[in-house]
């Protein structure tokens, strides 16, 4: 049994105070009746001197030493993504609950060793898929659980988005196999997640991918097909080469008695909504379409939320570490196929 934290508020420390850092300390605020920040931490000297004068807590510039010295109880990992199984892991060593950004990791067996490193442990572990959260998602999932679609025959995803060169030269690790991972692992990751959340369990993958015209080691481009196991056909488009600006982040769902498409630059907005037979939700649909400029959402409060209750003995994860490896099997797998021409059928291990 994991404890619960009940009495008090929870210490929550920041490792990695970069881009998307931002929104953890947003909702760590929306949370403060929940949430006590008591740590952050950066290796880089000015930037931690910042977030210590910003939010008038403790900084380090180490991990290790965080994890010594600290009595937070959950830390929340924002790193470059190669960092992430390493820091997992030795959060979860040091009996801290752990929660990860996106991707959990960037290779198979690295995701693996997360998981049964914070099973052995007994801490939590949570994987951020805050896209999950999105008003416009929601009542989608709500319909394929009521099986409204019938049998979904279709799904299609586009991710046309810009990244131009600048954005990778930002730091050495943006664009690297090692610590970042392309469009795929990277940029799209919460869309590949929406293939196994909405639609289900995934048998075939097939891929390719290029970088066409970034100086960079991992793909800026790529296609994938996908089989799943209930018959159902699907595709996966995603480029960083959008002119002039961050152009489409939709989803197509086509089945036996219902279409529906999600459109906007970050799947925001319902633009088409058409069943069959029609509920009492159905008049939701146009004020859960919602404007945004940025891509990650407004989903972080709401994920933080489910942590909130699940530390407190009130919920179960909704994203824990097992969630997590879903999306990175099938970008593991996309990978293989591309790299070796190839099919990959899941799961990759048995």
């Amino acid at each position: 049994m994991f404890s619960s934290i009940k009495d008090r508020k929870i210490k929550i420390a920041i490792v990695g105070c970069g881009r998307i850092s931002g929104k953890h300390f947003e909702a760590i605020a929306r949370h403060g009746q929940d949430l006590e920040l008591v740590a952050v931490c950066d290796r880089d000297r000015e930037v931690l001197a910042r977030m210590i004068k910003d939010h008038g807590v403790h900084g380090f510039d180490r991990l290790d030493t965080l994890l010594a010295q600290s009595d937070a109880d959950l830390i929340s990992i924002c790193t470059p993504s190669g960092l992430h199984p390493s820091e997992v892991i030795r959060c979860a060593k040091a009996g801290k609950h752990v929660m990860t950004e996106k991707p959990m990791a960037t290779r198979w067996a690295d995701g693996v060793a997360m998981v049964r490193a914070c099973d052995e442990a007994r801490v939590r572990f949570f994987v951020v898929k805050q896209n999950r959260r999105n008003t416009t998602l929601q009542l989608v999932k709500r319909a394929i659980d009521e099986k409204r679609f019938g049998r979904i025959y279709m799904a299609h995803l586009n991710v046309f988005w810009a990244r131009p060169q600048a954005y990778y030269d930002q730091a050495k690790w943006r664009g690297t196999w090692e610590l970042d991972g392309g469009a795929f692992m990277n940029q799209a990751s919460h869309y590949v997640d929406l293939l196994e959340w909405l639609i289900g369990p995934i048998a075939d993958v097939q891929a390719m991918t290029g970088t066409l015209a970034r100086d960079i080691e991992v793909e800026d481009t790529g296609v994938m097909n996908v089989r799943w196991r209930n018959g159902a056909l699907g595709s996966m488009a995603v480029t960083m080469l959008a002119y002039p600006k961050n152009y489409e982040g939709s989803l197509t769902i086509l089945g036996e008695k219902g279409t529906v498409r999600v459109g906007g630059v970050a799947v925001n907005e319902i633009l088409t909504w058409d069943f069959a037979n029609s509920c009492n939700y159905d008049d939701q649909v146009r004020q859960a379409s919602y404007e945004t400029t940025s891509v990650y959402g407004f989903g972080h409060p709401l994920y933080y939320k489910n942590v909130i209750d699940t530390l407190r003995g009130v919920a179960e994860p909704e994203t824990d570490g097992r969630e997590g490896l879903k999306s990175l099997e099938v970008i593991i797998a996309a990978y293989l196929s591309a790299r070796d021409g190839k099919t990959v059928s899941l799961p990759l291990e048995y």
